[in-house]
């Protein structure tokens, strides 16, 4: 498969009163033609952060771009202007955002938020417009579409208005899709829907789709391949079979041990990842996931790893991983024996 997105070394810092805060460091990852992705992690790992960076929508300031490239079909995003940047958002990437309650705009219809793209990217009029909107509401399996397109936001539930905004998303047939937490403040039912529907979507449309979750559970069915990020990074990065079946980080294996699960004894307790993320402004020399990590070594506390590769699709940044560390082994306090 052709890589439509390659991101590399791409950094973002955001200026506070006590300094920078560095919410994504340099970070590195590829989507192919027509591959669904997840980026998975905690609250304030740097998952929708690398989503507006995608995006150009970066507020500067505070935010900025410290370094990198986001390279779409070979052009580095990062270096367009704001008008060249506004025929790209839209058009060749779509995006859900997190909240399909203020994501619409509540005085214009639904329609003319569906048409709005239709006519500025695809130069269509606003009947032809109209008439693809219909399309596209019964695309997402929204009822009676020629009617509800005449109606607002506030006459429809969550659920069918994040078909809505999916809707709006997939408007101009864009080649990436970008769904950041595409099911936050929906319930299990209407979820299951939205994560069918978008899988639907892929298969139809061939568009590639970056899910952003904090919820490994809901990746499974929908995405190839998982990028787990902490504090800023990708730890570990792995098809989802290697992801689900063959963890390697101790962050990755807290994710799937907090997951609850239907052969699980009712009696047997989550068993959560204690403690909190790292300060983000003073950023920990060595791991940032050492303080938290039962396995944690001398050397995690002073140096950062670098990623391992474990197969051709399966790389991790752990030193329980390093040759090293493999060749001498350790103690069950994670302590290396020499």
């Amino acid at each position: 498969m052709k890589t439509l997105l390659d991101v590399k070394n791409l950094s973002v810092s955001f200026d506070v009163y006590g300094g920078a805060v560095q919410a994504v460091r340099d970070l590195g990852f590829s989507v192919m033609e027509g591959e669904a992705v997840a980026i998975v992690g905690e609250s304030g790992s740097g998952k929708s952060v690398t989503a507006q960076a995608i995006m150009r929508l970066i507020a500067t300031p505070p935010g900025r771009v410290e370094q990198g490239s986001i390279m779409l079909n070979q052009q580095d995003l990062l270096q367009l202007s704001e008008n060249e940047m506004q025929k790209v958002r839209g058009n060749k990437i779509g995006m859900i955002f997190q909240d399909p309650m203020t994501s619409l705009n509540p005085t214009l219809t639904v329609g003319t938020q569906i048409m709005e793209g239709l006519i500025k990217h695809q130069g269509l009029d606003k009947k032809q417009a109209k008439a693809r909107g219909i399309e596209l509401l019964n695309l997402v399996g929204i009822p009676n579409p020629e009617m509800r397109i005449n109606q607002y936001p506030h006459h429809f539930s969550g659920g069918m208005r994040q078909r809505v905004v999916i809707a709006i998303a997939l408007a101009c047939s864009p080649s990436l899709l970008i769904a950041d937490e595409p099911t936050t403040a929906l319930d299990v039912t209407i979820q299951a829907q939205i994560l069918r529907l978008l899988k639907e979507l892929q298969i139809k449309t061939k568009t590639s789709i970056i899910l952003i979750t904090h919820d490994l559970g809901i990746v499974a069915d929908l995405c190839d391949r998982v990028f787990v990020m902490y504090a800023g990074q990708i730890v570990e990065s792995g098809t989802k079979r290697e992801i689900f079946l063959n963890p390697q980080h101790p962050y990755t294996k807290g994710l799937l041990k907090s997951l609850p699960r239907l052969d699980q004894n009712k009696d047997e307790p989550l068993i959560p990842i204690f403690g909190t993320p790292p300060d983000m402004i003073n950023p920990p020399q060595g791991c940032a996931f050492c303080a938290r990590c039962d396995s944690a070594m001398r050397v995690c506390e002073s140096d950062a790893p670098d990623s391992t590769t474990i197969s051709d699709t399966h790389s991790v940044r752990c030193w329980l991983q390093h040759p090293y560390a493999k060749s001498a082994g350790t103690t069950g306090s994670g302590e290396v024996q020499a």
